[in-house]
């Protein structure tokens, strides 16, 4: 079953006892929902992976209960998708109240148990025909497998149709109260500076730009192995593959009067931009201009958030900048005055982004969704778009979900140790980069289309990226050099 059959007209069969006299109540799909539906395709199934790793092990029957409670403590998440005929002018959700059926299943354990379920987020989409769209794999770890001392993972599985990756994380925080009982409240987000780091710091005199450029993005070069295609060569040219690993916090300069000259979310962005420049450049392709599409998350992260698709997406760009350093950027290392100058100048161009409004998709989208044609004339128009617009596209997507805002405290299977998160990864875009904060580490889950990388090709780019953050870590020295060498190459009449 996926997510492009018809939605059930009656309850699961496994669904709680009295689901057929409840009361549904319908609401038209927002943009993000029904653009993502009108594109859904067998060979790229759109989940959202998160993976969340506790020391303990939690009791089976009351984190079952825990977890149903929390849905319906959070109603928007017990969703279906309603039946529908293509001339109808939405598509709606109903609201079921309960689930359908139990969406937390407790495989088999052994020692390829979590390789499986990881396989299977990215492979098996729970259906939009039952309500919750998720999946909550509940993975038993045994100490020789890991390494370490066990544990548990739970492995969440999200239809990116009906939400995003924030908002189940939220109700998972609050089912973790309702297990262990401590107070999940979420932490107060992180203030981020309005204007420069300091008066008599390094200067941004670049323009806070971001977004598409006039010139075409680049795209990343595939890489494709001979074998790819060979025996059960379909299983390797469809789907996504995955690489998960975590990487030290690149170091900062000092705060300047209490403010930062940039963050780690713009080291990450950076990184993920020579990552993509140095990779074309080794096989031969254009290494300028990269596209970065970021999520931007403004909901309020309480018991009152918004669960759905909520975030908007902006763009940020690289190219007419950095075309004097590219030869710097690209080096085997990079150069860190030339590394230092692309800090700051990111640092301007997300402040400016983040604090600008927008919609989630743009006027496009919304146009595109009016509920003026039915929806499959509509459906049949979208995808026609995306197909023309694709070579505009943005190069990747960087999705840095940062600190998780709650304890996530599960009592006697104790707090996270590891979350991972991944984020879809289709064509034409083809790589999602996820980030994620615990510990003092980063979380990365690196997720390609195995339509542009085999799965060697994939864990070679993680090995770029790690090297790539790495030279974004702060040092006195780079630092000192970068406005030296901003100032001397604008005398020569070379800077933008």
């Amino acid at each position: 079953m996926t997510a492009l059959q018809p939605a059930r007209q009656e309850p699961a069969e496994n669904g709680p006892p009295g689901a057929a006299e409840r009361t549904v109540q319908r609401i038209p799909f927002p943009v993000v929902d029904e653009i993502t539906r009108h594109c859904l395709t067998a060979d790229e199934p759109e989940t959202v992976h998160i993976e969340v790793h506790l020391p303990g092990k939690p009791d089976p029957g009351r984190l079952r209960a825990a977890f149903r409670e929390a849905l319906c403590r959070h109603p928007r998440i017990l969703m279906r998708q309603a039946p529908y005929r293509w001339w109808q002018r939405r598509y709606e959700w109903e609201l079921t109240g309960v689930p359908d059926a139990d969406p937390v299943v407790f495989p088999p354990p052994g020692p390829d148990a979590l390789d499986l379920a990881r396989g299977r987020a990215l492979t098996d989409l729970p259906p939009l025909d039952a309500s919750p769209p998720v999946r909550l794999e509940v993975i038993d770890r045994e100490a020789e497998e890991s390494g370490d001392s066990g544990g548990t993972v739970l492995l969440i599985t999200i239809n990116h149709t009906a939400l995003d990756g924030p908002a189940c994380m939220r109700v998972l925080a609050t089912a973790a109260q309702l297990y262990g009982g401590a107070d999940n409240s979420p932490a107060p987000p992180p203030v981020r500076a309005a204007g420069p780091a300091a008066a008599d710091g390094p200067q941004d005199t670049a323009p806070p730009l971001g977004g598409h450029r006039l010139a075409r993005p680049v795209r990343i070069a595939g890489d494709r192995g001979p074998r790819a295609g060979g025996r059960g060569g379909a299983r390797h040219t469809t789907g996504n593959g995955m690489l998960i690993t975590e990487l030290p916090v690149p170091a900062r300069p000092p705060r300047t009067n209490g403010v930062a000259a940039y963050t780690v979310n713009d080291q990450l962005l950076v990184a993920t931009c020579l990552m993509v420049a140095r990779w074309n450049r080794l096989h031969g392709r254009p290494s300028a201009p990269v596209v970065v599409t970021m999520p931007v998350d403004d909901r309020p992260r309480g018991t009152d958030m918004p669960i759905g698709n909520g975030t908007r997406l902006v763009s940020v760009g690289f190219g007419p900048e950095e075309r004097q350093d590219a030869e710097l950027l690209t080096a085997d290392p990079p150069d860190p005055a030339a590394v230092a100058r692309l800090l700051r100048r990111t640092a301007a161009r997300t402040r400016s982004l983040k604090s600008a409004p927008g919609s989630q998709l743009g006027l496009g989208a919304t146009l595109l969704t009016a509920p003026v044609l039915p929806v499959g004339l509509r459906g049949a128009l979208t995808r026609a778009l995306r197909t023309a617009a694709a070579p505009l596209a943005s190069t990747t997507l960087l999705s840095n979900i940062g600190r998780i805002p709650y304890p996530l405290d599960f009592g006697d299977a104790g707090r996270p140790t590891a979350v991972w998160f991944s984020a879809p990864a289709r064509t034409p875009r083809g790589l999602t980069v996820t980030t994620v904060s615990v510990g003092g580490r980063i979380q990365l889950a690196l997720r390609w289309s195995h339509a542009l990388l085999d799965d060697a090709a994939g864990t070679r780019l993680g090995t770029l990226f790690a090297r790539s953050l790495a030279a974004t870590s702060w040092s006195p020295e780079a630092e000192g050099d970068a406005p030296r060498a901003e100032e001397d190459a604008r005398q020569q009449g070379d800077a933008p």
